[in-house]
Formats: structure tokens, C-alpha cells, sequence
């Protein structure tokens, strides 16, 4: 995909995390693009209060986490950090392996979706193609 058509098809800032073969949590920065629909298999909402943390654990399924309030520092099994901010999805897909951390950041509490789909349902992901051609 050209820098063009990338720039036409962009939508929603994401970060998939997801695991290694070697056990290692890792992500990949890209977008949510609008060319594909996902059938959900169930919805729910969470808060946290603000100055929360979660230490390692994986994720309880494939699922997207789209943040709808507050800013996180999440950190993978191999110490790679980045920040999810408000309008952001995250999508959670290191179900094995070694997992992750994240904390919160500033005064905010995080409110977000969970929204969980079958496994064998596409993920709606756009590497960044800087990223993807490394």
C-alpha cells in the first residue's frame, strides 16, 4: 500500500499486542481501518480509577479494548513501551505466553470497551508500513 492509499484507508490509531514464538509479548503500531466489519460476540464496559496499574498477565482472549477515557503506559515481556491514549484501540491478542503490564498515567481514570468476536473472526488491523517492510 502506497503512503497515498494508507493515508485514504486510516481510521483509528491501534496497537496490537500479541505473542512471540518464543513466549515474548510484543506489538505493532498501526490503524483500524473502515474496510472490514467484525462480528461481536459480546460487549462490556469497564472503569478503573486513575493511578491504577496491572502487573503481567496475558489476555483473557482476542479481543479489542478501545479506550474511551485515560492515558496508559503499557510494557511487554521484552521491556518495549508504548502509550495508548484516549480514541485509541488496543487489541489484545497475547492470550499465551509471558503477557504484559500497563499503568496508568496522569489524574484521569481509564474507561473503556471490551469487545470480544469469535477466534476464527478477522482483525480489523492495518500495520504501518514502515513497521510491516522491517
Amino acid at each position: 500500500m502506497t503512503a497515498a492509499e494508507e493515508k485514504t484507508h486510516k481510521m483509528i490509531k491501534a496497537f496490537k499486542l500479541y505473542t512471540q514464538e518464543d513466549g515474548h509479548s510484543d506489538f505493532k503500531e498501526g490503524f483500524i481501518t473502515n474496510d472490514l466489519i467484525t462480528e461481536v460476540k459480546h460487549l462490556h464496559f469497564k472503569e478503573t480509577p486513575a493511578k491504577s496499574s496491572y502487573d503481567w498477565h496475558t489476555a483473557p482472549r482476542t479481543q479489542y479494548v478501545i479506550s474511551l477515557k485515560g492515558i496508559l503506559e503499557f510494557t511487554t515481556s521484552r521491556g518495549r513501551v508504548f502509550t495508548l491514549h484516549t480514541g485509541q484501540v488496543l487489541i489484545a491478542a497475547d492470550v499465551t505466553g509471558k503477557g504484559h503490564k500497563w499503568k496508568l498515567i496522569g489524574e484521569e481514570p481509564w474507561l473503556r470497551a471490551y469487545v470480544a468476536f469469535e477466534e476464527e473472526e478477522a482483525i480489523n488491523f492495518q500495520e504501518h508500513q514502515e513497521q510491516a517492510e522491517r
